[in-house]
Parts: C-alpha cells; sequence; structure tokens
C-alpha cells in the first residue's frame, strides 16, 4: 500500500540533520542582537540589528554530533514523555480508562446522543490534558462494541473519540506535549493566553461534536446487542485512580503558576501518580514498574523524534544560520498583514506535520525560529505558538505518517480512503474555525 512506502519518522529527520548540515555551507551565518526585555525579563531579537559573520564551518563529524548532543539537549523533553506517557499506560492497564468509558457509555442507553456528547467530552479533556492518542488503541474495540449497541456506525466511533481528543490537544491550555513545550521553548510563561485557549477550546470542541452527532443523525445503523458481554463495572479502584489522574493535572497547574515548576517536577509528579495507579489498581509495586517498563517500550520512538528534532535546531543554531533563516523569512513578511502572517505559519505547521509526525518534535523544531522571526514582524509569540498547537496537531486527524491513526482505523475496519472522505470537510471546518481564532488573537492582542 502506498500509506506504507512513507519513510520512518526518524529516517526524515535524519534527513533533514543531513540537510541542515548542507545549509550551513551554503546560507550566509549571520547573527541579530539580542538584548533582555525588561517588561518580560527574556530574551528578544532587536530588529533591524541583523549582520552577517565571517566564521568557520562545521566538520562533517561535527554535523553528526549533534545528534547525540541534540538527545542530550532534549533531555528534560523527553524525561516527560516517558514518565507522563508511563504513568498512564500504567493507567490504561489498571483497566480504569477502559471501564469509565464503558460504564460511562453504557449507562446512557436510550440516551445516545447525550452518550455521544459525553464520550466526545470526555476523550477532548484527555487530548487536552495529556495528548491522549495512542491510549485510545486498546479503547477501539470496546467502543465500537458500544457504540454499536447505541446505533452509531465505525466512522463516529473514531471520530468521537480519536476525533475529539486530536481537537482537545489542539485547542488545549495545558497540553504538556504541544502548548507546555512550545511555549518554553518560546520563553513564554506557561498559562499564557489561557483563557482565550479555553474559550476557544469550548467552542471548538462544541462544534467538532456537534459535526459528530450530525452526521450521526443522518447516517444511523440499526442497534445490534452483541454476544460479546461486557463488564462495565467501575470500582472504587477505578474511581480512586480516576480522581487521581485528576487531582494530578490539578497540582500541575498550581506547581506550574505557583512553584515555578518545569519539566523535571512535572516528570516526577506523573511517576510518583504511575506507581500508586499501579498499586491501587492491584497489579503491586513490583507490577507498576513492569508496566512503567512496557510503557518506556512503547514511548522510545516519540522520545527519540524529539531528541532527533533538538538536534536539528542545535545544528542550525551552531551552524550560526538560524538567524540568517529568520532574515529571510522576515524580509517578505514584513510587508504582510500580521493576519496573513499568522495564517501562513498555520499552513506551514501543517505542512511541515506531514513529514515530522511527532507534534513534540515539531515544537522543538520550528519554535527557535518562529519565537524570534514574531519578534521581529509584530506578532505575538503566542500567537505563533496558536499557529503551531492549530496546525500541526490538527493534522493528526489526516496524515497517513500518524501511525495510531492507521492503527486506530484498522482496527475499526475502515480503509484509509474512506477515513479522508469522511474527514476532510470536517477537518476544514476546524482549521477555518482555528484561522479566526488567530485573527481575533491578535485583534485582541493576545
Amino acid at each position: 500500500m502506498k500509506v506504507r512506502s512513507f519513510p520512518n519518522a526518524l529516517t526524515i529527520l535524519v534527513g533533514f540533520i543531513l540537510l541542515a548540515g548542507i545549509m550551513t555551507y551554503l546560507i550566509p551565518k549571520g547573527s541579530y542582537q539580542r538584548v533582555i526585555d525588561p517588561s518580560t525579563q527574556r530574551e528578544v531579537v532587536v530588529p533591524g540589528s541583523f549582520q552577517l559573520l565571517q566564521a568557520g564551518q562545521l566538520s562533517p563529524f561535527e554535523i553528526l554530533l549533534c545528534i547525540p548532543r541534540g538527545i542530550l539537549k532534549g533531555g528534560e523533553v523527553m524525561v516527560l514523555i516517558f514518565l507522563v506517557g508511563g504513568c498512564f499506560f500504567i493507567v490504561d492497564k489498571t483497566g480504569a480508562l477502559k471501564q469509565g468509558v464503558a460504564s460511562l457509555t453504557v449507562r446512557m442507553k436510550g440516551k445516545e446522543k447525550v452518550a455521544l456528547v459525553l464520550v466526545g467530552i470526555l476523550f477532548a479533556m484527555g487530548g487536552a490534558t495529556e495528548g491522549m492518542q495512542e491510549e485510545i488503541i486498546p479503547l477501539i474495540p470496546i467502543l465500537l462494541v458500544l457504540t454499536r449497541n447505541l446505533g452509531y456506525p465505525p466512522l463516529i466511533t473514531i471520530g468521537i473519540s480519536f476525533g475529539s481528543a486530536i481537537v482537545g490537544g489542539a485547542l488545549s491550555p495545558i497540553n504538556p506535549f504541544a502548548v507546555v513545550i512550545a511555549q518554553k521553548v518560546a520563553d513564554i510563561p506557561f498559562l499564557t493566553g489561557a483563557i482565550f485557549r479555553t474559550i476557544t477550546f469550548l467552542i471548538g470542541v462544541s462544534i467538532w461534536i456537534a459535526m459528530m452527532v450530525q452526521y450521526a443523525s443522518k447516517n444511523p445503523i440499526q442497534q445490534q446487542q452483541e454476544d460479546v458481554s461486557i463488564d462495565t463495572t467501575l470500582t472504587l479502584a477505578h474511581k480512586i485512580i480516576l480522581s487521581l489522574v485528576v487531582a494530578a493535572f490539578g497540582l500541575l497547574i498550581y506547581g506550574m503558576l505557583s512553584l515555578g515548576w518545569g519539566f523535571n517536577e512535572i516528570s516526577a509528579e506523573f511517576f510518583v501518580v504511575g506507581i500508586l495507579a499501579g498499586v491501587i489498581g492491584g497489579l503491586g509495586v513490583n507490577g507498576a514498574f513492569v508496566a512503567y517498563t512496557e510503557g518506556f517500550k512503547d514511548l522510545t520512538f516519540a522520545a527519540m523524534v524529539v531528541g532527533f528534532a533538538y538536534g536539528i535546531s542545535l545544528l542550525l543554531k551552531e551552524g550560526l544560520i538560524i538567524d540568517s533563516i529568520i532574515h529571510g523569512l522576515f524580509t517578505p513578511l514584513q510587508y504582510i498583514p500580521s493576519y496573513f502572517s499568522a495564517f501562513g505559519m498555520m499552513i506551514s505547521q501543517a505542512l511541515l506535520h506531514v513529514v515530522v509526525p511527532s507534534y513534540s518534535g515539531q515544537a522543538v523544531l520550528t519554535m527557535p525560529i518562529l519565537a524570534p522571526l514574531s519578534d521581529l514582524i509584530g506578532l505575538s509569540r503566542d500567537v505563533s505558538v496558536l499557529a503551531y498547537q492549530y496546525g500541526a496537531v490538527l493534522m493528526d486527524l489526516i496524515i497517513p505518517t500518524n501511525g495510531t491513526l492507521l492503527a486506530i482505523i484498522a482496527l475499526a475496519g475502515i480503509p484509509y480512503d474512506q477515513w479522508v472522505t469522511f474527514i476532510w470537510k470536517r477537518l476544514l471546518v476546524m482549521f477555518s474555525f482555528c484561522t479566526i481564532c488567530l485573527c481575533i488573537a491578535i485583534l485582541v492582542g493576545l
């Protein structure tokens, strides 16, 4: 199949590293003067200060060294992926997440549309709080059975679960793998623009769920009572685990706002939550660590993608061409209204995500360029983060390089071309909504 002909993400990133290495020989070296903004205490680019530099070239071996050095530089983000992702692997292993979904859906028998809305909200919150994607894969079989019982086709099963999680992650004010990383790299305080993001999150998720309900209403299937016995019991342990996860996110927000928490503190918190969830869920201490180990295996690829992406930004910086690239981008953009600049950033992020399917890695790769570029064209850095969020994360709904998407639709028995036919118009609606959000963000001075 053509889908399988796409190169592996690490292959693509190594190609970008080699391309970046070649670019250090071809692009003139240059630098902007940077100063500390007294009002925000962050480093900003001084407009009009670009100067060409005379400097030696990086050797081929120094270019290759940027790969392991980039992995080391991205250590905090990679640890975040391992420990936060591992925590939710354990939560899933205890059955708490699966039973929560099953219990909620079955209890809404006879209230099908209400059930659809509640399931959509549940998964949107999962996408918003922890970038839920891979965790949905083991839930697909149970969701298919339950939605058939409610009279919904498989396309709705995927749209209301995976689709809601992606939309929630794209519009989230606290997605640790998207907005938190992007704001960190762009040197923006955590929860900057949180009120705006929360409002757009609520509106955007409502639009998405409404589209799913509309499709379900127009394309019902005969309700079936499966011959499969589904245990929907939500035990006391499951309730405690789910409450613990909710409390953990409350503590995360408090820690980042009041205690100055960074990635390491978040990682440590969720490490403890994961172990507690394993013990409460009956895995035992040793079983919890075994589950963590299994989770690490599944998360290694995503973590390495981030590390390799750091290598690219490191290479561009040490090759003294990142400012030259910014200067080249700034020259045409200074004559374009900021609204079009923001839209161009979003579309560029969307296209780039096809070949960089890790949006965590994409944040690390692009924000070092877009943040100072935003300073130069008079665009808020947080607007550039919004453009990244919208463009990169929403594309996970359709790109064939997203292995999670392919796994989920395969489990649902949906061919890729059928999924594209279903999703593309709805994806355009969401991109149109996000374009309006970017314009409003600029208008209100976000």
